[in-house]
Formats: C-alpha cells, sequence, structure tokens
C-alpha cells in the first residue's frame, strides 16, 4: 500500500489538490503496479510564515 506525503505551502486551491492527486496515483498505479484504491496520498500544507529558504521566511520573499 504506497503512500505519498506531499509537504506545500498553503495557498492552492481544490481543484488544484484534486488534479495532484488524480496525478499522483496514477503515476504509482502506473509505476509500482498498485491499485487505485491501495494508494493513500496526503498534503501537508503549512502558512508562509512557518517555513523559510536561505534564512529568510516565504512570507518575506
Amino acid at each position: 500500500m504506497p503512500e505519498v506525503i506531499v509537504y506545500a505551502l498553503q495557498g492552492r486551491t481544490l481543484d488544484q489538490k484534486r488534479g495532484l492527486v488524480k496525478d499522483i496515483t496514477e503515476a504509482v498505479m502506473k509505476n509500482f503496479g498498485a491499485g487505485k484504491d491501495d494508494v493513500t496520498i496526503q498534503i501537508v500544507e503549512c502558512p508562509r510564515t512557518d517555513k523559510a529558504k536561505g534564512g529568510v521566511l516565504f512570507s518575506e520573499r
């Protein structure tokens, strides 16, 4: 039972998330030979104030 965890900044629409999980599910099915109902995907979102790159918060970039 493959599980995929996607870390992302908050702000994506529900339609964007639907498209992402559909594409990921299809890729896992194709490459791992898994069934559609065997693929679990979790999207973990965080606010731009809680993530930084190069010492600068994403909210300040």
